[in-house]
């Protein structure tokens, strides 16, 4: 471990366990485990075995098992999308997201994507959640309604210039509610499209089809807006060209009528001392078309396939809440969660027995929001599980070619149990150390093939 910063903040109890660590006889064999998780920083911990024999002979090819291994046990990485839980996981999920988000920008014949979806008309759109009252910001111009010019660090933020009269309450039911507010967009942006060509839905279908990407982002006030990449294509999907009329403005034009439509409104019935509510998207609307490289005057594939990747791997620790379920109202009593963001998750638990089918007590850490962070129409681009599974088939391509047969004569026996997860205080920082070192050589290859690519369109 080549960090003297880091040892030197660490605990005697923590230096002891590192020692231990290292001076183990399997270190060497632990070190590896965690390069081959990627740093994970919470591993699941196997016992088992497997056995991989010739069908025709019985020959036995190769056996392995956990025996032989550190503490008798085989660590894989947890797979968690949160930065505040695993980031070295994240880091895979928001490249995996990277990966997806641009093949449905730029084209990807390895994933069945082709590169004339450049020239689709597309946009980078979000969607903002209207207002829940005053709070601390940062105006292009002036300073904020306080009388003070933050700093872009400064933690009031975000939060509510008079908490007596903030309408927390909305705000929680409007991030419970998000997804749907998104489903009756994208219905009402179909209609749209269609009466501008001139057809029914039906006839648009046969035209038309609409395809999106999209990341769900907590503003720092705590509520949810959306960052989309919106395509139009072919009845075909992205092999197919979309037809003459359906242009960049006309996706524009669309979706701001589609915003702006009465039908794209959410209505939450009175319950209790709860009003009704009918939600809406907020006033600041972003739409912005989608150029392959840049000149300065509109965003690039890469900085949208960028921008919506760091924000997969995010979700409302983001504004100081937790990253995990909260049990009750004296958990939460117990944890150092700043007041905005307390009075939000206490909003939830209140709100909960009136709205019972709304889980909020369940989703009070996520401030009420509920659905998935990263999600994506049918025929926008690759899935996340079939990038999984490329990594999978690589592997299992590495581990046949280890092997002295074909991959059909082969018979693979094997047999796992779960036997826990994460690691001690001296092996959590070693292998954030490893962690480290594995991302810095990542980013170095990155901004590398950055690099040729650009000189490549130069």
């Amino acid at each position: 471990m080549n960090d003297t910063a880091t040892l030197a903040g660490l605990d005697p109890a923590t230096l002891g366990d590192i020692l231990r660590v290292a001076g183990s006889p399997g270190f060497d064999r632990w070190q590896d485990q965690v390069r081959r998780t990627g740093g994970c920083s919470d591993p699941i911990h196997l016992t088992g075995w497997t056995l991989a024999k010739d069908r025709v002979t019985g020959e036995t090819l190769r056996r392995y098992s956990t025996d032989t291994e550190p503490d008798g046990r085989l660590r894989v990485a947890c797979g968690n999308r949160r930065a505040s839980r695993c980031p070295s996981c994240a880091y895979t999920y928001a490249g995996d997201t990277y990966h997806l988000i641009r093949a449905g920008l730029a084209g990807d014949e390895s994933k069945d994507i082709p590169a004339t979806v450049r020239d689709h008309p597309r946009v980078f759109a979000t969607l903002t959640a209207p207002s829940f009252g005053p709070v601390h910001n940062r105006p292009d111009r002036g300073v904020c309604r306080c009388g003070t010019r933050h700093a872009e660090d400064d933690s009031a933020l975000g939060t509510a210039l008079d908490p007596a009269t903030y309408d927390y309450a909305g705000t929680v039911l409007f991030n419970n509610h998000a997804g749907q507010l998104w489903q009756r967009f994208t219905t009402r942006l179909r209609r749209e499209l269609a009466a501008r060509a001139g057809l029914s839905q039906r006839a648009l279908a046969d035209q038309l089809r609409l395809s999106y990407g999209k990341v769900a982002e907590f503003q720092k006030r705590g509520a949810i807006h959306f960052h989309a990449v919106i395509r139009l294509d072919g009845p075909d999907g992205p092999d197919s060209p979309p037809p003459v009329w359906a242009t960049t403005a006309v996706l524009t034009d669309s979706i701001r009528a589609a915003v702006a439509h009465s039908y794209t409104t959410v209505t939450v019935p009175a319950a209790g001392n709860q009003p009704c509510r009918p939600f809406r998207w907020g006033r600041q609307l972003d739409i912005r078309p989608v150029k392959a490289f840049g000149d300065g005057s509109h965003i690039t594939e890469q900085a949208v396939a960028s921008y919506v990747a760091k924000y997969a791997t995010k979700a409302a620790e983001s504004t100081g809440s937790l990253d995990r379920r909260i049990g009750n109202r004296e958990v939460l009593a117990l944890l150092d969660v700043p007041d905005h963001p307390r009075r939000l998750i206490e909003a939830c638990l209140d709100l909960a027995p009136l709205y019972p089918d709304r889980k909020l007590a369940a989703w009070a850490h996520m401030l009420g929001f509920r659905g998935h962070f990263s999600t994506k129409s049918r025929r926008y681009s690759t899935t996340l599980g079939a990038l999984r599974q490329i990594r999978a088939d690589y592997r299992t391509a590495q581990e046949q070619d280890a092997l002295d047969g074909e991959p059909d004569t082969v018979l693979v026996l094997a047999s796992w149990q779960y036997a826990g997860h994460g690691h001690t205080p001296g092996e959590s920082a070693l292998a954030a150390t490893i962690a480290r070192g594995i991302r810095l050589n990542r980013e170095t290859a990155r901004e590398e093939i950055a690099a040729l690519e650009g000189a490549d369109h130069a």
